[in-house]
């Protein structure tokens, strides 16, 4: 009745609900704070091109280029049950085809324990900002903002934005292509 293997059984079983019990406990302690922080974004040069799409239809679509600016502390968001951050800009527009147009350009993964105050200067896109179409050309609000996955011990995975964002005008004229 009492055997050993029964013993175990139960003083493993009366683990493993302790622990649960604690990690929920630990996920309560962060799951209510607030994540949000300052974000400052300058945009020093835009670029636009039109080339030809890199699918059959052999048409052409916009693809723009940005330079640009992030400063923020994300000091604030890093706790003791913080792993990591994904932090990644993305870039929000309309065109008369779609009404919501969402692309990310640039992405890091910031890790506990490193510096937490970003200051990154004259970043290029990370990934091609391509348009379906011509809709960057002359569009005057497009949208850059700073977003990030806390990435927590326990808990649940939260989706910020930053407070701060930047419109940037596109222009109404194709950079040319140099012939060589």
């Amino acid at each position: 009745m009492n055997t050993v293997l029964s013993r175990a059984n139960s003083l493993f079983a009366f683990s493993l609900s302790v622990m649960a019990a604690l990690t929920f406990g630990c996920f309560l302690t962060t799951a209510f704070k607030d994540r949000s922080v300052l974000v400052n974004i300058n945009v020093s040069k835009v670029m636009l091109k039109n080339v030809e799409d890199f699918t059959s239809t052999r048409e052409r679509s916009d693809l723009g280029f940005i330079n640009f600016d992030i400063e923020v502390d994300l000091e604030p968001i890093f706790d003791w049950n913080v792993k990591q951050l994904f932090i990644y800009l993305s870039a929000e527009y309309t065109t008369p085809s779609n009404t919501l147009n969402q692309v990310v350009l640039w992405d890091k993964i910031v890790l506990r324990g490193y510096s937490n105050k970003l200051t990154l200067r004259d970043l290029k896109s990370k990934y091609f900002f391509f348009d379906d179409g011509n809709g960057l050309k002359g569009n005057k609000n497009i949208t850059l903002t700073l977003s990030w996955n806390v990435i927590p011990n326990a808990g649940l995975l939260p989706l910020v934005t930053g407070e701060g964002h930047i419109s940037v005008p596109f222009p109404d004229a194709y950079e040319m292509a140099r012939s060589y």
